[in-house]
């Protein structure tokens, strides 16, 4: 049955060290006249989000004020300042506040220019409430920009998701940074900070983690170099 979708977990608690010396947390670093956090929700609003989670914990009353003025998608924030949780940890604190059902995960790091049809509208689609407990969005490495890893994923037959078999392994797929989520995907994880590859891994053993190949043109803005080269795409490739 195809999810739907009214909430979002937006990640933006990370401490962007990879971007260099900036006044700005990452999600406000500016990206072709916008801040990175910005085009996020901006296409979770395009996409019918209604509520969007942000964690924060760097320069976290910065990205609070920036975000206040908001009301599409309306804005609650998940208080990471106390002790950084790491990606697994900052949804699982932010579960009371994301409610029962399927949630997507974005990181504020992650755009991407549309290619045939929307990708969240597919990404939505493809969920299976009682076979999946997580579904991922795959760009192709050869669509992938701020991107240097040798893929992070391979899709087997109906959809399911792998990892490398043997280390030198080069897997087709690139991981967004967007995905959904069901709460029970997070069942008997740890209290303290612990990485979503640990829920992922659980889940890829239990046959429950699955994958859809986004159509497009995907861009991890983690660095100045890349942050550049996403801005001659923009240049080139407006956004819908």
């Amino acid at each position: 049955m195809a999810a739907r979708l009214d909430t979002a977990m937006v990640l933006g608690a990370g401490l962007g060290t990879r971007m260099g010396e900036s006044p700005l947390p990452k999600p406000l670093v500016t990206l072709a006249g916008k801040a990175l956090i910005d085009h996020v929700l901006d296409r979770l609003a395009e996409a019918g989000i209604e509520r969007a989670v942000v964690n924060v914990h760097h320069r976290a009353d910065q990205i609070e004020r920036h975000l206040q003025p908001r009301t599409r998608p309306a804005i609650a924030f998940s208080d990471e300042r106390a002790a950084l949780l790491d990606t697994g940890g900052g949804v699982k604190k932010a579960l009371p506040l994301l409610g029962p059902g399927v949630f997507l995960i974005n990181n504020a790091d992650s755009l991407w220019v549309e290619g045939v049809g929307g990708n969240l509208a597919r990404l939505a689609a493809a969920w299976d409430e009682a076979g999946m407990d997580c579904l991922m969005m795959l760009a192709p490495l050869a669509r992938s920009h701020g991107y240097s890893g040798r893929g992070d994923f391979a899709l087997e037959s109906g959809g399911r998701i792998r990892r490398r078999k043997v280390e030198q392994e080069i897997l087709p797929f690139a991981f967004t940074g967007v995905s959904l989520a069901h709460p029970r995907l997070f069942a008997g994880s740890p209290q303290h900070a612990f990485s979503l590859n640990d829920v992922w891994n659980r889940a890829i053993g239990a046959g429950r983690a699955y994958g859809v190949r986004m159509e497009g043109v995907w861009m991890h803005v983690g660095t100045p170099a890349a942050l550049a080269e996403a801005e001659g795409i923009l240049r080139n490739a407006p956004w819908d």
